[in-house]
């Protein structure tokens, strides 16, 4: 390849994404326009491990949810064998970062929703790694490992939601209102990933506005480190691809090359 691939960090949505025409259409749109992965390596909000945790090839898919129609528990995602790109990703993590390779795990729907209407095809390697920590300066140096990967072709993503308040939705429909908290921490963050001010965003706990109600746990916002570690250069300002809410969340993502 002439050119690394990019790294991204999206909005991932629950089952119901897959039938919403106009973020599945932007998501779709989003992948046509990158170079073909030779793999896959995604971070989602929904697998928190400790130490680094790897996917197994050829597992069922995790549905981690509940209170869906039963359509949502009858999907799959089959995808070709990423045992190669496992063992690369273990031999690129320090002793002080040791790596758990899960014999039974496959993919979380933070990670399967978006890749089968990205890559419908599900002909890509795709190997789930664990969050396993929430400081993001870690995750900043986890992404810095795992930069190389891009060289070879290799998909980086961190997939989360820039707001996440569940609790505090009083309106649950796709197109429902945006609560205060959600558009001020999504300005907020719009703005410092335009900026490329990655000390702000990592001191989101003081310094960003709708805290914490956009973020009762914050597994969902810092899958964005993991992607600014492996951008070239982290305080570079990005791509904004995707904007705009989803059941009053913001489904902003980012591609950093």
């Amino acid at each position: 390849m002439n050119a690394a691939m990019p790294a991204l960090y999206i909005g991932h949505g629950a089952p119901p994404l897959l039938d919403d025409p106009i973020w599945s259409g932007q998501l779709s749109a989003w992948a046509r326009d990158l170079p073909r992965p030779t793999a896959i390596l995604i971070v989602s909000a929904h697998w928190e491990s400790a130490p680094v945790s790897l996917s197994a090839s050829g597992a069922p898919l995790v549905y981690d949810f509940g209170g869906f129609a039963p359509k949502y528990y009858q999907i799959t995602y089959e995808t070709p064998d990423a045992t190669a790109l496992a063992q690369r990703v273990a031999a690129m993590m320090p002793s002080t970062e040791p790596v758990h390779q899960h014999a039974t795990r496959g993919l979380d729907h933070g990670a399967w929703v978006p890749l089968k209407i990205m890559f419908p095809e599900a002909d890509i390697p795709v190997l789930q790694m664990s969050l396993p920590t929430d400081d993001p300066r870690r995750l900043m140096r986890l992404g810095e490992r795992l930069r190389p990967l891009r060289d070879e072709g290799v998909l980086i993503v961190g997939s989360g939601f820039l707001t996440h308040g569940l609790p505090f939705l009083e309106d649950w429909r796709i197109d429902a209102d945006v609560p205060g908290w959600s558009r001020d921490f999504d300005l907020w963050a719009a703005d410092a990933l335009a900026r490329g001010d990655v000390d702000t965003l990592a001191d989101y706990r003081a310094k960003a506005p709708g805290m914490p109600y956009a973020h009762p746990t914050v597994e969902h916002y810092t899958p964005l480190f993991v992607t600014l570690g492996a951008a070239t250069t982290a305080d570079a300002p990005g791509t904004q691809v995707i904007d705009g809410y989803w059941m009053g969340l913001s489904k902003r993502s980012l591609q950093m090359t």
